[in-house]
């Protein structure tokens, strides 16, 4: 049970009711997320997934946490309409050419969500050992309160959003082949993570465009 502002109310650990309606707003207050459910067929999107596995040019990350610098197992890989230069927890990458997938697919979620964008960052999860921790996309270089849309192949994992004030918490399910998204103020005011699982044991691609403003 949640208390804020002399309001009481209850918020479940995993969404399932209306979740696949993108009119529905999952978040209760202060961000505004929805979720699209899966926007392509399974056999379509079991071809992007082969692509995306095969033809993405994937390299570790490199990030520096409390001074220390780390490798991570988790692949990422960094596109856009020019070569942009992102720098996050201290790692810079400078965006590659669109891919003929990734454009296609940008294409496709722009028709989905009524949003336009020029830039995709990508993460390869080998498996549920790999993961997230808590974060906003919340970087000076990108849109203030813009649209990140983030779409979704290979196994279906948990993603989680959690009040950087209240700390209310809810996760969602993530499918193969799914659009989420995040809008509004919801960086300013939510994070998010992508919790480890050992009960995942296949890989996830997921896609994150978003619109790159230097």
């Amino acid at each position: 049970m949640i208390t804020n502002k002399g309001c009481s109310f209850k918020i479940y650990s995993v969404v399932t009711l209306f979740e696949n309606d993108p009119l529905v707003n999952l978040l209760p207050y202060d961000g505004l997320a929805t979720y699209h459910g899966t926007i392509l067929p399974a056999g379509q999107a079991d071809d992007y997934f082969k692509k995306l596995m095969g033809n993405i040019a994937w390299n570790s990350d490199e990030v520096v946490i409390f001074g220390k610098r780390f490798v991570t197992s988790r692949k990422v890989a960094w596109y856009g309409d020019e070569p942009f230069l992102y720098t996050y927890s201290n790692s810079r990458k400078l965006a590659l050419p669109w891919t003929s997938e990734l454009i296609a697919l940008k294409q496709l979620v722009e028709d989905s969500s009524g949003e336009t964008f020029n830039s995709c960052l990508l993460n390869l999860y080998h498996n549920g050992g790999e993961g997230m921790g808590w974060h906003s996309d919340d970087e000076s270089s990108l849109k203030k309160n813009g649209a990140i849309a983030s779409l979704s192949f290979g196994a279906e994992r948990k993603f989680s959003f959690k009040h950087k004030q209240t700390k209310a918490s809810l996760s969602i399910m993530l499918e193969h082949g799914s659009l989420l998204i995040m809008k509004r103020d919801t960086q300013a005011n939510w994070m998010h993570s992508l919790p480890k699982s050992i009960k995942v044991t296949n890989p996830r691609v997921n896609l994150t465009f978003r619109t790159f403003t230097g």
